[in-house]
């Protein structure tokens, strides 16, 4: 009798099981699912908030997409060894809870056929083609365009190849965490060349690496024009480029141009070069503060030529070091002309340049910028001449404007109204308006169930670099490693913030700093970006007095993370925006007004694009697509 219960138990625990199992599979996500991530998330909404406003469709869209199982499943993971675990199902997870993760690279093309015409490719292997390849020509034309997170490895490509020839043609493009390895390409190569043309222009963030390309070479030309054009942000490294070529040829023409904050290093390039002739054309002209690192370059090399002309030319700010510069150089030739004549005083350092250099090494400065440091700096083997010099640092005279930015250079930088004055904010005004849609890869926050598990520090990167699988030195690493540099900064004074990756962290911080009685406030669209609009029909929120808000900001990171802060005397404003030409309503736009600028950097933005100083205007933005402003309700 009791076995025959114990079977009915049995049978209906097994019953009871694969309900619940069928119902997780035919409603995960749904609302209605009491388990799911997002369920959890509006019953915390509704406790922790006391208002009866309605949830902005735009926020809870960023809530977890996980279903209920994965939702345990993966939760249970993150609870092992430190959130290792979930290394192992790392690809079904990203791909459940809809997070960033640089995708794997796939099996090499290295038999791929002869003179190949590469469009329309993305995310491929290219390790050891084209190796001791006689002739031939490889085209790679749009290749990876307008993607997200292309990940391509060129290694040991045309190694050893003989009068090969390379195409990199809009190679890139529009790109968004564009990440690219050329690792010993073209190494051991004769003759040939590898022509970079329109590579990486217009891309967010790029992280782009050329470790020990060609070296070893004989006479093999690589040419990059018009490389990494109207970029934002990111990091070129060439290291070992070139080293012990032989008559190589490298040109850099209008590389970097008009972009925002690129850091590029040259590490050991050219290192032991024989007759190695390098152009900088136009290098980083038009630049918002680009850092450019020279580190023992062309150390040991022999007849180098080095010409830098209109480098840096019209930049603002920036930094360039020159570390062992033609250390124990033979018989090298380098000119400096019309360089670093930026607006706003940049900064350069020669340390140990052209330590060791014999044979009658010459370096020339013509028309050369201000603000310049040499130290250890050769002057018994090497000829030095300095026309038309300006150095402020030794106390030199200024033969040049550097505290006036031209209205177009302001525009290349600061796109025209991203920052402008409270007074715009009226009826009837006609503002041009930036564009305000959203260029961050799309992801999800985390439930809290997952997040709370997982490692966040700086000091445990190498916890997370293994549950991503980010490799060292790779833009996976770069990114976790600024985002939590970001987040542990030290407030600035009468600022409050907090990074978040969830929407529980995000609705805690908001009522901390609000109260309960809150509500999340955006721009409606992106309709009228890059475009003129009217304002009109303006509202200031809480009866537009000075009050507090918290804005959040999203950061790169594998799950949606967010700025999120609070800072002293700001006025917040909603206002319809109207089409110029018919006077309808095209979007409705959130402002923000920061009355109180006074620690802000001198060099931002809003103080080149509007003309002032810090602590001597208020400075107003809109609220960018799916970043988001917390005030109290009116």
């Amino acid at each position: 009798m009791n076995q025959q219960l114990n079977h009915v138990k049995l049978l209906c625990l097994l019953i009871l099981v694969s309900s619940l199992t069928i119902g997780f599979a035919t409603v995960a996500g749904d609302d209605k699912n009491p388990f799911t991530p997002k369920a959890y998330l509006i019953r915390y909404w509704d406790k922790e908030i006391r208002n009866n406003l309605p949830k902005p469709p735009f926020l809870l869209s960023k809530a977890s997409p996980l279903n209920a199982v994965d939702a345990a499943a993966f939760a249970k993971l993150a609870a092992a060894d430190g959130g290792a675990a979930l290394s192992t199902r790392l690809p079904e997870f990203c791909t459940a809870a809809k997070l960033l993760c640089f995708p794997e690279l796939q099996p090499s093309l290295e038999k791929h056929d002869k003179d190949s015409n590469f469009a329309v490719y993305q995310d491929k292997n290219f390790t050891n083609y084209g190796t001791g390849r006689p002739g031939g020509l490889d085209s790679f034309k749009k290749y990876s365009e307008g993607v997200n997170i292309p990940v391509n490895d060129f290694r040991r490509y045309s190694r050893n190849s003989a009068g090969h020839k390379d195409s990199f043609l809009s190679y890139a493009d529009d790109g968004n965490v564009v990440e690219q390895t050329f690792h010993t390409y073209g190494a051991g190569a004769t003759g040939g060349s590898g022509d970079f043309k329109v590579y990486a222009d217009e891309n967010n963030v790029p992280d782009i690496r050329f470790t020990t390309y060609s070296s070893d070479t004989n006479g093999r030309t690589q040419s990059f024009t018009s490389y990494s054009e109207n970029g934002n942000a990111g990091e070129q490294t060439f290291t070992a480029y070139g080293k012990n070529g032989n008559g190589a040829e490298n040109q850099f023409s209008s590389y970097g141009k008009s972009s925002n904050v690129v850091s590029s290093g040259f590490s050991n390039y050219a290192e032991t070069a024989n007759g190695a002739n390098d152009s900088f054309t136009s290098y980083s002209t038009d630049m918002n503060n680009p850092t450019n690192d020279f580190n023992n370059y062309a150390d040991g090399g022999n007849g180098v030529t080095e010409t830098f002309s209109s480098y840096r030319d019209q930049a603002n700010v920036g930094a360039d070091s020159f570390s062992s510069y033609a250390k124990n150089s033979n018989a090298a030739e380098v000119d400096f002309s019309n360089y670093g004549k930026t607006f706003n005083e940049g900064i350069d350092r020669f340390t140990g340049y052209g330590k060791g250099a014999t044979g009658e090494s010459k370096v020339g400065f013509t028309t050369y910028g201000v603000n310049n440091t040499f130290k250890e700096y050769n002057k018994e083997d090497v000829s030095v001449s300095f026309s038309r010099y300006t150095n402020v640092s030794s106390g030199g005279s200024v033969s040049q404007s550097v505290s006036r930015v031209s209205d177009n250079l302001v525009k290349k930088w600061v796109e025209p109204g991203k920052f402008f004055r409270e007074k715009m904010m009226k009826e009837g005004t006609v503002m041009p308006m930036p564009d305000i849609r959203d260029k961050m890869p799309q992801r999800s926050f985390l439930p809290r169930s997952i997040l709370s598990k997982l490692p966040f520090s700086s000091s445990k990167i190498s916890e997370l670099k293994k549950i991503f699988k980010a490799s060292d030195n790779s833009s996976m690493e770069k990114m976790m490693k600024d985002s939590l540099a970001e987040c542990e900064r030290v407030p600035s004074p009468g600022e409050t913030k907090r990074c978040i990756g969830s929407m529980e962290d995000m609705i805690d911080f908001a009522t901390s700093v609000l109260g309960r009685n809150v509500v999340p406030r955006t721009t409606q669209n992106v309709n009228g970006s890059k475009k003129k609009v009217i304002v009109s029909n303006v509202k200031g929120i809480n009866g537009g007095k000075v009050t507090q808000s918290v804005s959040c900001h999203q950061s790169l990171f594998p799950y949606l993370l967010y700025y999120c802060h609070s800072v002293p005397k700001v006025r917040v404003y909603e206002a319809d925006l109207l089409d110029p030409s018919t006077k309808s309503k095209i979007n409705h736009g959130v402002a923000i007004c920061h009355l109180d600028t006074s620690v802000w950097s001198p060099t931002h933005g809003a103080f080149m694009a509007l003309g002032s100083a810090p602590g001597r205007i208020e400075v107003c933005h809109w609220i960018f697509e799916n970043d988001l402003t917390w005030t109290t309700a009116d």
